[in-house]
């Protein structure tokens, strides 16, 4: 997918959204509800990864700004007989 087309798409679904929040104070409760857990889904799974991805890189990429010398891959030989 081209970025022109990305953005036309996120254009888009920006779109459906407002037109979807415009219309929710005239909407009937099932559908106030159903909307509000698909965005907390939505917020939830953003929250997670967001949690995810940092605690990652802060024990892969030691974002302390020093090297974590306990992670270095030790080299296991053979014993000799």
């Amino acid at each position: 997918m081209s970025s022109e087309g990305f953005l036309k798409e996120m254009q888009t679904i920006g779109e459906k959204f407002l037109l979807k929040l415009q219309r929710l104070p005239k909407a009937d409760p099932v559908e106030i509800v159903s909307f509000c857990v698909v965005l907390l889904f939505i917020v939830t799974v953003l929250l997670l990864m967001i949690i995810a991805c940092s605690c990652c890189c802060y024990s892969c990429c030691s974002c302390d700004g020093r090297p974590d010398h306990r992670r270095r891959k030790i080299q296991v030989r053979p014993i000799a007989h």
